[in-house]
């Protein structure tokens, strides 16, 4: 079979670059494109330049058709409207659309349901393996403790993360709701203020926390009466995302359309 041809959206921000480099080293891959917004100061740009490795020859543009036209694959952590619009691509070129993007909505997860109708979709909170057996081992606990065991979720980020709770964080919450067989949003309890009253028997709680430069650290509390487990994973270099998402790419390829999560990408 011949190289798989990736290409990145949001290619200049810091996940993007790395993805690069990732694309890069992975056997049987090409990088084929690299996509910013206009008025990005990166377009034109050579993308092995921008990721510190020698020149490519792959260059910055701003056509997510033409990229979608010339790709197998497009891995995307950027934006959620870049995102959407970049589904809507996928499903008309029926390539694979590896979705890292987080703070998306009813909306549009829906628009991306339906994009799984014509491409192959692999969408998660996070790409690590380690994260995934997190889930993994969360749904378990919470099929074998009940609610006499409190849960809350707690992550930290950096300081430029924008959205809240972290895309892995949900991604956690919903493993241990699905292991206590209970609907996350109506739940969750996403902020606490002022006199709440007593905790509520069931809610799954979640707190977070920026600063610095943190990329990942995500614990997962089970507090009962007299005891406490704390399952934690911490992610140390961004690197571990872009090799899980390139697996995720190589992994689809062929697969047809769906809608997929790197727990069917790792055998989970």
């Amino acid at each position: 079979m011949s190289d798989i041809r990736i290409a990145v959206s949001g290619a200049a921000g810091h996940m993007g670059r790395e993805l690069v480099r990732a694309i890069a080293s992975a056997p049987g891959c090409v990088l084929s494109g690299g996509i910013e917004p206009s008025g990005s100061p990166h377009v034109g740009a050579d993308l092995g330049t921008l990721a510190g490795l020698p020149p490519l020859n792959v260059h910055v543009t701003t056509d997510p058709l033409a990229i979608a036209a010339s790709s197998d694959a497009v891995i995307d952590f950027t934006v959620p409207a870049a995102t959407v619009e970049m589904a809507g691509l996928a499903a008309n070129a029926r390539i694979v659309h590896v979705i890292g993007t987080t703070g998306l909505n009813a909306d549009d997860e829906a628009a991306i349901k339906a994009a799984a109708r014509h491409a192959t979709v692999i969408k998660a909170g996070n790409m690590s393996l380690g994260v995934n057996l997190l889930a993994l081992i969360t749904r378990r606990i919470a099929e074998t403790l009940d609610a006499d065991y409190d849960i809350e979720i707690v992550e930290m980020h950096h300081r430029r993360k924008v959205d809240a709770p972290s895309g892995t964080a949900l991604m956690l919450g919903a493993a241990a709701a699905e292991g206590r067989g209970i609907d996350l949003e109506t739940n969750s309890v996403r902020v606490r203020d002022g006199h709440t009253g007593p905790r509520k028997r069931g809610d799954i709680g979640f707190a977070t926390l920026r600063g610095g430069t943190v990329v990942g650290d995500h614990t997962v509390v089970f507090a009962g009466d007299g005891e406490r487990i704390e399952i934690t994973h911490r992610a140390e270099d961004r690197s571990i995302f872009a090799r899980g998402a390139v697996k995720a790419a190589l992994w689809g390829r062929g697969k047809g359309p769906g809608l997929f999560n790197m727990g069917d990408v790792l055998g989970l």
